[in-house]
């Protein structure tokens, strides 16, 4: 009986499969067409409606784009209004769908402008789903086309139309207008972050010379005017925050401004833009800085490739060729020494290679790699040729160039020297692991822990109030070193930096390795004070710098130890903020609220701080923990250790440029810089990661 139940609920026939017609697969899975329906997800949606608008100026036929932020009406989620002067979305009729051609690509998935013709030389969507995507996910979506004299609208309700195109009135000008509202179905109660559209934004602008964009906020206006017939929202004269960008120099303007907070090596910047034929071509811009640290940026028609692809390959092979050449010719680097590597030649490189290419693959729907394989020729030829131009042109550019990449070579190999004498003789296969960590007994990796504690106090009682089956300690001793622009052999220097790196068994640098890690997580748990902020932020900046992978793969967390231990009777709380503090004691199940009396008098001093709250004979303790080794095994074991009750927080990278930016700010030399940027932001700042 057992064998023909199963049978029967493992049948799998045609009745199983489902059809889904229109944009009913977008509702259903929207994940598989904007990766998710968290933040990131909610934002794409602006880029997919900009970056049609964006692809008209890629094509010449724009010049003047405006992304407006606009309040929630009805009920629903914020809107956004996308403006462009192209030659506006075709309105007659399409031959094969029978309807307009504004009417197929807003309802119809993979219908556009994209897949062949001459619509579009070049363009960043790939799988032309932007417009019919966002049209699906949003509660109301209106298009307003300007073309042939006329002005065209239509509007739509979660991806299907609520009438036919009308033409509205008539008009000169030519443009798309896209106004949207998010469907909270789907999105749920999620806000715009402006400044995250802001940045993305600036970056676009960069990458199309001669481009306006404009970013406005109108969400708080006081009132905003019917927008039915108007092109321009800055034409309505309402008073609204407003970023606009527009470079002439393309790159070049890109490049300086990545390294504004930074030391150039050399004077000028390298630049070119060449076009191999009329659908292909590569925009490159580099500089030097006196840093340790590279910032590659490479994009596909104008989209970012974060995980770089053949483009890069191809930069890289030129880049390390041509500099070899370059010294070798001019007796820069003798006979006898070793030829630069591509890890030398990287060493303090800001470069942004741009290319534009009109049959695109990517890898994966991300477009997070490139991977058309004639991309890596382009840029190659491109590339290699007008840099050797530059350096032949530019003499003591080239020398301060060649100069800095023969500090690179010579660091590496003191480096690896460093590295080989720490990492020797089978370290990180365990036989000689630090003496002051104490290791768990499990071997395996997913479900071990590693918990970094400020100082040997807290290193005891954490020792104490671990699982030692799955739970590792390494008590650190003071703040350790700063590694933003500390080469590798001055980092191993370090014995705390060395008793971490031979602890996690990943190995540093080009022998770096994932596979090897000892523990899947790796949890920083430092005293809730400055001297504990601090020492936080160096750990992180190790790991950005040195260990991007551990926290790429989302292995890298905060701990969260309670603030306050709140005690009445026999009860115990802890809280984890002062807001949380303040419920607990006036909750019910504490004490009333109303019949407290606060002894204001109450002591305080640097190790805890005890206020009592009485009411009648019923007493209220709280206590103030200011640091990990306040608390015994106990109470470190129950709130911040014990699997069961902690509450960890994980540490991830929505945007690396911008942290990366930060991370220089804040860690790098420009004392200046870091003031001004802590007196600008001080506010923003939260406990949050």
């Amino acid at each position: 009986m057992a064998e023909t139940k199963d049978k029967k609920e493992s049948r799998y026939s045609a009745e199983d499969i489902q059809v889904l017609e229109g944009l009913e697969p977008v509702r259903k899975r929207p994940g598989m067409y904007i990766g998710t329906t968290g933040p990131d997800g909610f934002h794409h949606l602006v880029t997919e409606i900009f970056d049609n608008s964006r692809d008209e100026a890629m094509g010449g036929f724009a010049n003047d784009i405006e992304i407006t932020l606009l309040p929630a009406v009805d009920g629903g989620l914020e809107r956004v209004r996308v403006v462009d002067n192209g030659r506006g979305i075709p309105v007659d009729m399409h031959k094969q769908t029978k309807v307009s051609a504004l009417e197929t690509i807003m309802t119809t998935l993979h219908a556009g402008g994209k897949f062949g013709g001459e619509g579009y030389k070049v363009s960043g969507g790939l799988h032309g789903v932007g417009a019919s995507v966002v049209n699906a996910l949003s509660s109301w979506c209106r298009a307003e086309i300007y073309r042939d004299g006329g002005v065209y609208a239509q509007e739509y309700s979660r991806g299907k139309k609520k009438g036919a195109v009308k033409k509205i009135a008539t008009s000169s000008r030519t443009g798309t207008i896209i106004t949207f509202a998010p469907d909270a179905e789907i999105f749920g109660s999620q806000i715009f972050d402006f400044n995250r559209l802001v940045n993305h934004m600036r970056q676009q602008a960069y990458l199309v010379k001669g481009l306006r964009i404009s970013v406005i906020d109108a969400r708080d206006a006081a009132t905003i005017p019917d927008l039915n017939g108007v092109f321009y929202f800055r034409d309505c004269g309402v008073d609204a925050p407003s970023h606009s960008f527009y470079f002439e120099g393309g790159l070049r303007s890109l490049v300086k401004f990545q390294n504004q907070m930074l030391k150039p090596v050399h004077k000028n910047i390298f630049y070119i833009e060449k076009k191999t034929n009329e659908y292909e071509s590569a925009e490159i811009a580099l500089q030097y800085v006196d840093d340790i640290t590279s910032r590659v940026l490479p994009f596909a028609n104008n989209i970012y490739n974060s995980e770089g692809g053949t483009h890069i390959t191809g930069f890289k092979t030129a880049l390390t060729r041509t500099l070899n050449n370059y010294a070798r010719k001019n007796n820069l680097i003798k006979e006898s020494e070793d030829n630069f590597t591509g890890e030398d030649v990287l060493e303090g490189l800001t470069a942004v290679i741009s290319v534009k290419i009109r049959e695109i693959q990517f890898e994966g729907q991300t477009k997070a790699k490139l991977g058309t394989v004639e991309a890596r020729g382009i840029v190659e030829s491109v590339f290699g040729e007008a840099f050797d131009a530059f350096l032949e042109e530019n003499p003591d550019d080239a020398r301060a160039i060649v100069g800095k990449v023969i500090l690179a070579l010579k660091a590496r190999k003191a480096a690896k020297a460093a590295k080989d004498s720490v990492l020797r003789k089978g370290a990180l296969e365990g036989f000689a692991l630090p003496g002051k960590l104490a290791d768990c007994q499990s071997k395996d990796a997913s479900e071990s822990e590693l918990f970094i504690v400020e100082g040997d106090s807290a290193g005891g009682t954490a020792k104490q109030g671990r699982d030692r089956r799955i739970q590792a300690v390494l008590p650190l001793r003071g703040k350790i070193l700063n590694v933003e622009r500390a080469r590798l052999d001055r980092m191993l220097d370090s014995a705390e930096i060395k008793a971490l790196v031979i602890a996690l068994g990943t190995a540093i640098g080009d022998t770096f390795d994932l596979a090897k890690l000892r523990y899947h997580k790796i949890i920083i748990a430092t005293d809730a004070d400055v001297d504990g902020a601090h020492i936080r932020t160096l750990l992180l900046t190790l790991f950005y710098r040195h260990f991007r992978a551990l926290v790429d793969n989302g292995h890298i967390y905060i701990a969260q130890p309670p603030l306050y231990k709140i005690k009445k009777g026999k009860e115990i709380f802890y809280a984890y903020s002062d807001d949380e503090k303040t419920k607990l004691v006036g909750s019910t199940n504490i004490v009333d609220i109303e019949e407290v009396e606060t002894n204001e008098d109450a002591a305080t001093n640097d190790q805890e701080e005890e206020v009592e709250v009485t009411k009648r004979k019923n007493k209220v303790s709280i206590q103030r923990y200011k640091g990990l080794g306040e608390m015994n095994a106990e109470e470190l074991k129950e709130t911040t250790m014990d699997t069961n009750n902690r509450v960890l927080k994980k540490v991830t990278v929505n945007d690396a440029q911008d942290a990366d930016k930060v991370f220089d700010v804040l860690m790098g030399t420009d004392v200046p810089a870091r003031k001004s940027f802590i007196q600008s932001n001080a506010q923003k700042a939260t406990l949050d990661i």
